[in-house]
């Protein structure tokens, strides 16, 4: 049996890194240039050569975004870019756009090519044009439900891959395309720019001889183009027997603890699977451990059927934060048997906090004792990445990551 692939985003060289040590057999990732992340870090020529090598060390792979919708101006730089892709080792480019698609195939023809989800690809027939122009694989449209997955893996080539999305942020415009941000800030969402307007307030009104009436009565915030995160955590085994290749999660814009929760949880989902997929049963603790990341609420977007008003959210556009990322480990000092640990938010002393790592089960801890870099005890570690070492009642390793609960008052 193919296993399926876990597709991780990286926004920049430390979330690659994390993504692979957490259990991603891929990762995809934009350039300096032709994504559509502009706002994200992104990765340098450089950046992304060390991380091709560090991905490739391991058997896994790095796909590299080129899929803004590009004017004419924007393609005069793509073919040298593409030289520089080739060079660096990257595994494949992501592209929505035919003319893209051509000087790919043109310049460097033996680069793998994946279709886009911008490229709104929603059935066998578009999906096999692209397979027989070339491409290996199809990142199908958000819209699909099962059923419709299922008939395109029916009727494209066995060794053509789908991938979809079964995590993250949802668009409420069909296949992302939308010019709401170009409208409203001039920013082309199309090109990279996006500013989220689908995320903010509005009061919706009809006027009716000189008087404007209010359409959503009711509603008393009108948060009503902001859709809920999808989350296909509870279908596992209904994704992969419905003949997706590869499950790719959103949040190039994430952080690197948001990329950790969300990859261990599918990791383990995954690999319970194939332990024994006929009495699967699904494990309401991964569920419980994306909850434990920054999140909207959640919902399965297309996969049963067309969404309804249940899979917005009016009345906030708000993030839910249950817990604090505190800290990750760098690395063990074993002459003092402390752990040297990288502040992410701030820690006292005797917190009792969750630590999570890859291929391991959550454990509770307590933080004994820390000391800052000039080997002082401290009873907080109150500054932005600061270098501490600590003394904890279990065992850590490097890349573990340390987080607290919000105790709301």
């Amino acid at each position: 049996m193919n296993k399926i692939e876990l597709l991780a985003p990286a926004g920049d060289l430390e979330r690659l890194k994390i993504a692979f040590t957490y259990g991603a057999d891929a990762v995809y990732i934009g350039g300096e240039i032709f994504g559509m992340r502009s706002a994200a870090k992104n990765f340098s020529l450089d950046e992304m050569k060390e991380g091709v090598e560090f991905a490739h060390n391991l058997g896994k792979k790095v796909f590299v975004t080129l899929n803004i919708i590009p004017r004419n101006n924007d393609l005069d730089r793509l073919p040298k870019y593409l030289l520089e892709l080739e060079k660096v080792g990257v595994d494949a480019v992501i592209v929505s756009d035919a003319g893209v698609f051509n000087i790919v195939r043109k310049t460097i023809p033996n680069m793998e090519i994946h279709i886009s989800t911008q490229a709104s690809t929603s059935n066998s027939f578009a999906s096999k044009f692209w397979y027989e122009k070339g491409a290996k694989r199809v990142v199908t449209a958000r819209e699909l439900s099962f059923e419709e997955t299922r008939k395109i893996r029916d009727n494209v080539p066995d060794d053509m891959d789908i991938e979809a999305f079964v995590h993250g942020a949802m668009c409420m415009s069909y296949s992302g395309k939308c010019v709401i941000s170009n409208y409203t800030t001039g920013r082309d969402a199309n090109r990279g720019a996006c500013a989220q307007p689908c995320r903010w307030k509005y009061n919706l009104v009809k006027e009716n001889n000189g008087e404007y009436e209010q359409v959503l009565e009711g509603i008393d915030s009108s948060f009503f183009f902001n859709s809920k995160d999808l989350c296909m955590i509870e279908y596992v085994k209904e994704l992969i027997e419905s003949g997706i290749t590869s499950f790719k999660i959103e949040g190039r814009m994430k952080t690197a603890y948001y990329v950790a929760t969300t990859v261990r949880a599918y990791r383990m989902a995954i690999d319970e699977y194939y332990k024994d997929p006929k009495n699967f049963k699904f494990n309401k603790m991964w569920l419980d451990e994306l909850k434990k990341g920054s999140h909207r609420d959640y919902s399965t977007g297309f996969y049963f059927d067309s969404p309804d008003a249940n899979a917005h959210n009016y009345e906030s556009a708000s993030y839910i934060r249950n817990y604090d990322f505190i800290g990750i480990v760098l690395d063990y000092d074993k002459e003092n048997d402390l752990y040297i640990v990288e502040q992410r938010n701030r820690m006292f002393t005797g917190d009792k906090i969750e630590v999570i790592g890859p291929f391991i089960e959550t454990k509770n801890a307590t933080i004994l004792k820390m000391y800052n870099e000039e080997g002082e005890e401290i009873t907080s570690a109150p500054h932005a990445r600061q270098i501490i070492k600590m003394k904890i009642d279990t065992k850590l390793d490097k890349d573990y990551m340390l987080r607290k609960e919000i105790i709301s008052l």
